[in-house]
């Protein structure tokens, strides 16, 4: 990461005017006022890594509202801000929910509702962008987890801190589609460890919601593994096939089918990113969980009406003509 902005001046007044204005177009508008009288500090550092921005910040004591003023002007309401604190303490309140965040911990907040942040002292965060269809198409409405502290102690949320530091120590040695990858693990990671600080403590009616939750986003962070099939999700997220396929069900859905509707789905998405153009169709294929290269052309076909290199012509034309 990048410095991108810094305001180490002793004028602290000024200080904080030019770091407002720029944590307005960097995040997003908010109201921002300081809570003391000392001098203001505040830094930023930057990257983007495949489809993340991602965004390290310090700061002074400051209150931040997001109110349905500014969420006029917000043009990222198609996104959710995932935060991992680093230093300090931070309150907020989101959807008639209080969460203080502790080093260690990360919350999430909905971009396009009105919130409360405020720190209690110098801050230090890291924050992701992180679009909002592909974090609810794994754990539902966000207003079930905004606002939520995902705590230090669960084991998935050891992984995405670490997984996180070690990402952005080599973000250079990355290729475009390498940075790709890497971000939608990242996601991935995040995903799982939500659902499983929403398994401690939902009510009865939704756990079987957030069970469905917790397999999908095991699926989409193990899509290459082709020996993933029922038997193994339901053994990584703790309950026998059978509920699970009674859950799956509950919701008009089938394990299989919708294992292997996201292979497809996945691979046909690589088949027109000209970022995975240097990869064959079998090594393609292989990526997506796909046992051979002639099983994963027969599905292909039957869900897509032709067959993958067909697919592939198609959408290097287009790209051509754009």
């Amino acid at each position: 990461m990048k410095i991108i902005f810094s305001a180490h001046e002793e004028e602290s007044d000024t200080n904080f005017q030019l770091w407002k204005d720029f944590a307005h177009d960097r995040l997003m508008p908010a109201e921002l006022y300081r809570i003391d009288d000392g001098v203001f500090r505040g830094l930023f550092e930057g990257t983007d890594l495949g489809s993340l921005l991602i965004t390290r910040s310090t700061f002074s004591a400051v209150r931040v509202e997001s109110t349905p003023t500014t969420l006029r002007r917000n043009d990222k309401r198609d996104t959710l801000a995932v935060t991992i604190k680093l230093a300090g303490t931070s309150s907020c309140e989101q959807f008639g929910r209080q969460a203080t965040v502790q080093p260690g911990e990360i919350m999430v907040l909905d971009r396009a509702s009105p919130s409360v942040r405020q720190t209690s002292g110098s801050s230090r965060s890291l924050l992701l962008e992180i679009p909002r269809a592909r974090m609810e198409n794994l754990l539902g409405d966000a207003r079930h987890f905004s606002a939520l502290t995902i705590g230090a102690d669960l084991g998935s949320t050891k992984l995405v801190t670490t997984f996180l530091d070690t990402l952005l120590r080599v973000e250079n040695a990355f290729t475009p589609d390498g940075a790709a990858r890497m971000s939608a693990i990242a996601v991935d990671l995040i995903a799982a460890s939500i659902a499983e600080r929403l398994a401690k403590d939902v009510p009865k009616p939704l756990h079987g919601t957030v069970v469905v939750q917790r397999a999908k986003a095991y699926v989409e962070a193990n899509l290459g593994d082709s020996s993933l099939d029922p038997p193994k999700l339901a053994t990584a997220v703790g309950v026998s096939l059978r509920r699970l396929q009674e859950l799956f069900q509950e919701q008009g859905e089938h394990i299989a089918d919708w294992i292997w509707q996201r292979r497809l789905e996945t691979a046909a998405k690589r088949l027109t990113d000209q970022g995975c153009r240097h990869l064959s169709i079998g090594v393609l294929a292989f990526g997506c969980g796909f046992a051979s290269q002639a099983h994963f052309s027969r599905r292909f076909r039957d869900r897509y009406g032709m067959a993958p290199s067909d697919f592939r012509h198609l959408a290097d034309a287009a790209h051509s003509n754009a």
